[in-house]
């Protein structure tokens, strides 16, 4: 259910973006500008874009709101450890100065041959 409404929530976010971006940018998309004539003048288009505008606002922040709600009180029941991190490996000893290059180290470790 979280994952149907956080996809819903998407759509919600990409058509306020599309509703916002389709108003006119000096002040018509707000109700200011443009006649009266008709339903889909300059006027009644920015009333319609206006109430969509708000419309979709109020059911985006309503989402946010129901989606952190449930996502807060959701019960996870295993923890992933996929990007856990390890302790990082001992060094290993270097070998003494006395010791047979191609030897084995004490600690079983075999030094690099060159």
């Amino acid at each position: 259910m979280f994952t149907f409404l956080l996809v819903v929530h998407a759509i919600i976010a990409a058509a306020l973006v599309t509703v916002i971006l389709m108003q006119r940018s000096e002040g018509g998309g707000l109700g200011m500008g443009g006649s009266p004539s008709g339903l889909m003048s300059a006027r009644g288009a920015a009333d319609f874009l206006t109430r969509m505008t708000s419309i979709l606002a109020t059911v985006f922040v309503c989402m946010s709101i129901a989606l952190a709600f449930i996502a807060a009180h959701r019960q996870t029941q295993t923890i992933d450890t996929s990007l856990a991190r390890t302790p990082a490996a001992a060094p290993a000893p270097a070998p003494a100065q006395d010791a047979v290059p191609n030897a084995p180290a004490d600690n079983g470790a075999v030094p690099l041959q060159r």
